[in-house]
């Protein structure tokens, strides 16, 4: 985190500058635990090392696509000369409201789901949602997360990246810049197990006992994580 700051502090180039702020977004305390949340849905599918990459990609679409829309519209709105902090309360009160309880909710659904007889959407033959497999799932919790502003992260993006955003010339790409670099953390791991741990599932021949627990490890992540942000919301 020190190296990062300093790096920042020294940073005169506007894309180098997003990108140390979404790192130093992905380490902090509450965008880093939406990240371990995001690994651990993610790293259930261990048996299928494309669905595992897949979907990390998917997630960092989404978590691209929540911060470079909002980025669009409020960098519009700053060089109106309007102020951010009406917005920003705002976003901000939203998510510490919605976030916990929605990871809550789809952690136990993961947990407890298979042994409840509950109505599934089918949407062209499948059901899918954001506890089950596809890319779909990955796709909008990377969203979620992205709008789920914390203070510090609210403070990186509100404060520091859409004013400079601002006033560059392509400011309309640095939100997408500091987007990547948030996901950066689940990338990593996503091709870590993608290409690592399928092969230690292999070597022992009990990948279905790998997959029985890494569902179960991604459904008390969530869980855990979303009691952790209500407990946050009320503190």
């Amino acid at each position: 985190m020190d190296v990062l700051q300093t790096l920042l502090d020294n940073s005169t180039t506007p894309v180098l500058t997003a990108f140390l702020l979404g790192l130093l977004t992905a380490l902090s305390p509450c965008p880093l635990a939406t990240n371990i949340a995001a690994i651990g849905y993610i790293g259930k599918d261990v048996g299928n090392r494309r669905l595992i990459f897949r979907n990390g990609l998917l997630y960092t679409l989404g978590r691209l696509m929540g911060y470079t829309l909002l980025g669009v519209v409020l960098i519009a709105i700053v060089r109106e000369g309007s102020s951010l902090f009406g917005i920003q309360q705002a976003i901000a009160t939203a998510g510490e409201v919605l976030l916990g309880p929605a990871l809550t909710v789809i952690g136990l659904y993961m947990l407890f789901g298979s042994r409840l007889s509950l109505p599934q959407l089918r949407v062209g033959g499948n059901a899918e949602n954001l506890a089950g497999k596809g890319g779909r799932g990955a796709l909008l919790i990377g969203v979620l997360f992205a709008l789920a502003f914390c203070p510090t992260s609210g403070v990186l993006y509100f404060g520091m990246l859409i004013p400079m955003s601002a006033t560059a010339t392509a400011g309309y790409l640095l939100p997408a810049v500091y987007a990547v670099a948030t996901a950066l953390p689940v990338i990593a791991v996503a091709w870590i197990l993608a290409f690592s741990v399928q092969r230690i599932g292999s070597f022992y021949g009990c990948m279905k006992t790998v997959q029985k627990w890494m569902n179960r490890v991604a459904g008390a992540v969530f869980t855990v994580v979303g009691i952790y942000y209500c407990v946050m919301m009320y503190a």
